[in-house]
């Protein structure tokens, strides 16, 4: 038995070792390095100057209520669609495999599908050629906010109904032929049974998909252009462009606040 217990111990101690130093490299350390980066001004001394020109700047301020808004619009579309979604996928007899269809879009690499939407709706691609073909013409679908919001809502929608799916499956059907024999129809049952239970999946999907929302910089820039400018294109063009990594660090150390509140406002109570 001591043998046996001297085992187990050493197996945790290893576990929980490795996990502190992959947190202490790949988490901590980086979060460390930009919170000092952003507290750096461009003549090597520690300073507040950049989050001051970012909190006076009407620019940056702009863009950061751009990233919210556009985060939430995200959010509230891939919402609408994931629930009844969810909820039919759970109702339905090989759901497993219904859900699986949903997620398998995840192994697709995120650059190639931004690019499948570049195809789709350009100028040439099947959605304007359908247009044409019915004497509408031809019209620009790519760098605009709507396109946007439906490529980035396409790709968060698995992550949105999968906690969900999870939710729903979670609630006993009792509970359901219950209301069902007390006299409740279907919308009353949903909106007084299956809504209330599965809101931790809801909370969760919020938080799967508002939160890298707000730090869209790819499929903001190939699919919106110019006419979609968030925090997260800030922060591309500081590190990459202008190598200004000071101010970029501060935007980015102000993402993970407002990414921190998010949680906060969605955790369970």
């Amino acid at each position: 038995m001591l043998v046996n217990k001297n085992k187990f111990s050493f197996t945790r101690l290893t576990f929980y070792s490795t996990y502190g130093l992959w947190l202490l490299l790949f988490v901590i350390a980086p979060l460390m390095l930009l919170l000092w980066q952003s507290l750096v001004g461009s003549d090597g001394h520690l300073t507040l100057q950049n989050y001051q020109t970012f909190f006076v700047s009407g620019t940056y301020l702009t863009m950061a209520f751009n990233s919210v808004w556009y985060a939430f619009i995200i959010t509230a579309v891939t919402l609408l669609i994931s629930y009844p979604a969810a909820y039919i996928i759970n109702s339905l007899k090989y759901k497993q495999f219904w859900l699986l269809l949903i997620i398998l879009p995840t192994w697709i690499n995120l650059l190639l599908k931004t690019y499948a939407f570049i195809g789709i709706l350009a100028k040439t691609g099947p959605i304007n050629q359908l247009a044409e073909s019915l004497g509408l013409g031809t019209h620009q679908l790519l760098f605009s906010d709507w396109s946007f919001i439906i490529v980035a809502a396409y790709i968060e929608i698995p992550f949105m109904i999968l906690p969900i799916f999870n939710s729903l499956t979670d609630i006993d059907p009792v509970l359901e032929q219950a209301s069902r024999d007390l006299g409740a129809n279907r919308w009353q049952t949903l909106k007084n049974v299956i809504w209330p239970l599965s809101l931790p999946g809801v909370k969760s999907g919020i938080q799967a998909v508002f939160i890298p929302s707000l730090s869209l910089f790819m499929v903001t820039r190939l699919i919106g252009g110019n006419r979609v400018i968030t925090l997260g294109t800030a922060i591309e063009q500081h590190f990459l462009v202008t190598q200004n990594w000071q101010f970029g660090s501060t935007i980015g150390v102000v993402l993970i606040i407002a990414m921190v509140i998010t949680m906060l406002l969605t955790r369970e109570k």
